[in-house]
């Protein structure tokens, strides 16, 4: 049995805690009110998922409380209770939003029935809510690539701590792939089917933040115009990635560290408790253990984040996987000549992985037809002692490579620019800057 919130609203005594005792044995967290005052107030702190409400009562109706109920909290299935002469107001009810009704006296077990499937269809419509929340947040994912030892330990430990709930902190520089890990860690854990949410904290204002982790209610702030959900709620279920979670503020960290403990939440503006399911995959290029030191980041927090560590390896330390990586980047049809290869080899990439593609983007940009050459590589990933022999007698720089390249195209184009902006993959702004620089008439 999951764990289920349930509010009772009967203002029979007896009868509320007839119920009460049967759906507490069967592991429902429990709430009751006498009244449609009292079980306002219950919702006002605390999210339920389903509401058992007899549809005659003092002050309130049945049908009044649901109405207010589906205003506040819209994810609550409502089951009304009604006598024999009271049917055509409770049908009157299902029209309204009401999950259903059951008319007394019934078996109890019938009750609790028709309590779990309007369980289940919430949790259905939250799972298509999710679903659409992650096709438009989400990238694309790809396949970890490599051979080498040192990202076949990454892959083993993917392999090992994917299926597990545990907190994982993945570590590592700018542009190692610490989503791309994080995703494979999703896709290996039985929450594969369920969302996996991805939020950056550098990216972010502190106030913003916050709305985008727990949401927010309606007013509670210059441009609140609506209420929202956050990524917790939208993770519930799944896994949500916190990466560069060491720009986390210290007043956010301590609000993190409750859902960690107890799964527990309140959104922005709100005073009612929210509870959530969630994994958390924390990501950083900090020494997280000397952010602790300096009093930076909440030790306790650390502890909680870092049930489990992964340590990915910088592309300099991955020997034999960058002619992997190209081919993946460069795509079918493309090549690249072995002078051009050997240079992207010897080079320290300090981007990692991120500069490989923007090298790769920009390389094929500049290539002639569908093969990448030495010189369509930026000058700081060519090195000198990697440069291609003399071709035709020219010289061996780069800068007398290109300036005979262009001058030649030029020549072949018989001067028209755009043609020959065209014939060298760029644009003419382009071409303009480089006639400027090599003084081109």
């Amino acid at each position: 049995m999951e764990n289920i919130d349930l509010l009772i609203v009967d203002d029979d005594s007896e009868y509320r805690s007839t119920v009460a005792r049967r759906f507490s044995r069967r592991g429902y967290r429990i709430q009751e009110a006498a009244d449609g005052e009292t079980a306002l107030e219950l919702a006002g702190r605390r999210q339920f998922h389903v509401a058992v409400v007899d549809l005659v009562m003092p002050g309130l109706s049945g049908l009044e409380l649901m109405q207010k109920l589906k205003a506040g909290t819209p994810d609550c299935e409502i089951v009304m209770l009604t006598g024999q002469g009271t049917i055509a107001t409770a049908v009157e009810a299902m029209k309204r939003g009401a999950h259903d009704f059951l008319t007394k006296p019934f078996p109890l077990a019938e009750l609790e029935v028709v309590v779990q499937k309007a369980f289940e269809q919430r949790q259905l419509r939250k799972e298509n809510q999710q679903l659409k929340a992650v096709l438009e947040r989400s990238q694309p994912s790809s396949e970890i690539l490599g051979r080498s030892t040192a990202i076949k330990e990454v892959l083993r430990l993917i392999d090992r701590a994917g299926p597990t709930d545990k907190a994982i902190l993945i570590q590592g520089e700018s542009g190692t792939g610490k989503e791309l890990v994080a995703r494979g860690l999703h896709r290996a854990s039985k929450r594969a089917d369920k969302p996996l949410v991805v939020i950056n904290c550098a990216a972010l204002p502190e106030t913003l933040l916050e709305s985008e982790l727990f949401g927010h209610e309606k007013g509670s702030f210059t441009g609140a115009v609506s209420a929202k959900q956050g990524l917790f709620e939208l993770a519930d279920g799944g896994t949500l990635m916190i990466d560069e979670i060491g720009e986390m503020p210290g007043s956010l960290q301590a609000k993190l560290l409750r859902v960690l403990e107890d799964g527990s939440f309140r959104r922005v503006g709100s005073l009612k408790e929210c509870r959530v399911d969630v994994r958390l995959l924390a990501a950083t290029n900090r020494d997280m253990a000397a952010e602790v030191r300096a009093g930076r980041f909440r030790e306790d927090l650390f502890y909680r984040i870092n049930v489990m560590s992964m340590e990915l390896p910088p592309l300099r330390q991955r020997a034999g996987d960058v002619p992997l990586l190209v081919a993946k980047f460069l795509g079918p049809g493309w090549e690249i000549e072995p002078e051009a290869m050997q240079a992207l080899e010897a080079y320290a990439w300090p981007g990692n992985i991120r500069q490989l593609i923007n090298v790769i983007e920009r390389a094929k940009i500049l290539a002639e037809g569908t093969m990448v050459r030495w010189q369509d590589l930026p000058s700081e990933v060519r090195s000198p002692t990697h440069e291609p022999h003399a071709m035709n007698g020219q010289s061996d720089k780069l800068e007398e490579i290109e300036r005979t390249h262009v001058v030649d195209v030029l020549e072949r184009e018989k001067g028209n620019k755009a043609r020959a902006a065209r014939a060298l993959g760029i644009n003419r702004r382009s071409l303009y800057r480089l006639l400027e620089k090599y003084g081109i008439a």
